[in-house]
Parts: structure tokens; C-alpha cells; sequence
């Protein structure tokens, strides 16, 4: 894993899913190597899946069909979305399944510094983009949800936690 990866998801767990309460239904889309749910897994939280359009997830599948997939509106606590949205927009089908007073929890890189992003990773220190960034965004432009943290991180990333309120 490249040393700044390895390094983000140190940084991920402190300020993301080590605050998440231990009894949380917890959805991660795109969870890819499945990282995050196995950190949550060995550390007491019991009730997470991961979706993703490849295994090894838990639910293979596209976000936006997730009625097809069996998942049902307003049943999550928590979603998990890390380096997900700077390629496709979810946040609709990520209100839908979350319950009121849920959270969104997103990382994605800072649109104006998304080719420093890409240096990084041709330079072998920084994850390999699975696909175009061709969503990106600054999160305070997102509607729907209510941001209700947002924080920088070293000038290149965005970390977000929104919250359903409605």
C-alpha cells in the first residue's frame, strides 16, 4: 500500500469511525479492499456492510439500484463514503437509506488540487484512481444534507460529515 494511503486511513479512523457508536447499522459504499469494514469488524461493531460494484463486498451492486439489492430506506446510521463521490454522485440514494439524525461520513480530494492527486499516484505514493474524477466538488455545495463538519486536510482533501435531518 502507498505510504500516503496507509498513512489517510490512520488519520480516517481517529477522525471518522473510531467516534461511530458501537451499536450503529453502518453502510459503506465503495468500500473496495474493505479496509474500513475491517477495522470496524475486529473492533466491536457488529452491524456493517460494504457495497460495491466488485467483490469481495458484502453487496455487489450499484448504490443507485439499492431496492434491487434488498436494502431498505432510512435503515442506516452511518454511511461510509471514502474516495467515492469525485466519481459518481450518490448522495440521493445515500439520504434515502439513511434515518433521520444519520450521518454521511465522505472524503474526496479538493477539486483545485486534484492534479497534485494524480502526481501522487504517479509517483507511486498515493492510491491509483479505479476510475475518472469526473464528479468533483467542493462539499460545501452539496444540498440536501446538512454539512455539519467539513475539514481540510494537507491542501488536497476534502473530509465531510453530513447529517439527514429532514
Amino acid at each position: 500500500m502507498p505510504v500516503l494511503s496507509h498513512y489517510a486511513q490512520k488519520k480516517k479512523i481517529s477522525f471518522f469511525l473510531q467516534s461511530i457508536p458501537r451499536d450503529s447499522k453502518i453502510l459503506e459504499v465503495g468500500c473496495g479492499s474493505g479496509w474500513a469494514g475491517n477495522f470496524l469488524k475486529q473492533n466491536g461493531w457488529q452491524h456493517y456492510r460494504g457495497i460495491d460494484l466488485v467483490p469481495p463486498a458484502e453487496i455487489v451492486g450499484d448504490i443507485h439500484e439499492w431496492q434491487k439489492l434488498g436494502l431498505e430506506a432510512g435503515s442506516f446510521d452511518v454511511i461510509i463514503a471514502f474516495e467515492v463521490v469525485e466519481h459518481i454522485d450518490i448522495y440521493s440514494p445515500c439520504e434515502e437509506l439513511l434515518k433521520k439524525g444519520g450521518r454521511l461520513l465522505i472524503t474526496t480530494p479538493l477539486p483545485h488540487a486534484d492534479w497534485v492527486m494524480k502526481s501522487l499516484e504517479s509517483a507511486g505514493l498515493n492510491q491509483k484512481r479505479t476510475s475518472p474524477h469526473s464528479n468533483l466538488h467542493y462539499l460545501e455545495t452539496v444540498g440536501g444534507l446538512e454539512l455539519v463538519k467539513c475539514r481540510r486536510v494537507a491542501g488536497l482533501s476534502q473530509w465531510g460529515v453530513f447529517e439527514k435531518n429532514v
